[in-house]
């Protein structure tokens, strides 16, 4: 049974082009795209978005650079979305990421690795539903 996900691509990649580039790697690896659209995060929705890290000492960092530019969120489907765009995407610090993973071509540090995925069938469930409500 299809599974959802959501990919954020971040400032980094957004204003280095590689929309596109991302995009393709991604339907090459047979996720469909559900929903996506361009916007940017205001400190306040950076901040509830990525809750989770409030008090890691990387996250005013965090909150900085995403809300610096325009992301492209887009909610992903296909049979193991998660663990499957996890796999392609490639570790957190793009300089340890796999060759030929997404993180690894287009990231250049641990912060400004150019995409962000969903950790779990639960995560992305919330993490869509933060950019395009509950409806599919």
């Amino acid at each position: 049974m299809p599974e959802r996900t959501l990919l954020i691509i971040k400032p980094d990649a957004v204003s280095r082009n590689a929309i596109g580039d991302i995009l393709k790697r991604v339907e090459d690896k047979g996720f469909k795209i559900q929903q996506m659209r361009m916007t940017r995060f205001t400190r306040e929705e950076a901040t509830r978005f990525y809750a989770v890290h409030e008090g890691q000492p990387f996250f005013d960092g965090l909150i900085d650079f995403m809300s610096s530019g325009p992301v492209v969120p887009a909610a992903l489907e296909r049979d193991d979305a998660v663990s499957i765009l996890r796999e392609i995407i490639g570790v957190t610090d793009s300089a340890k990421a796999a060759e030929g993973t997404i993180r690894r071509e287009f990231g250049t540090t641990v912060q400004r690795n150019a995409v962000h995925a969903s950790d779990s069938p639960e995560t992305a469930e919330d993490e869509i539903a933060f950019f395009f409500g509950d409806s599919t």
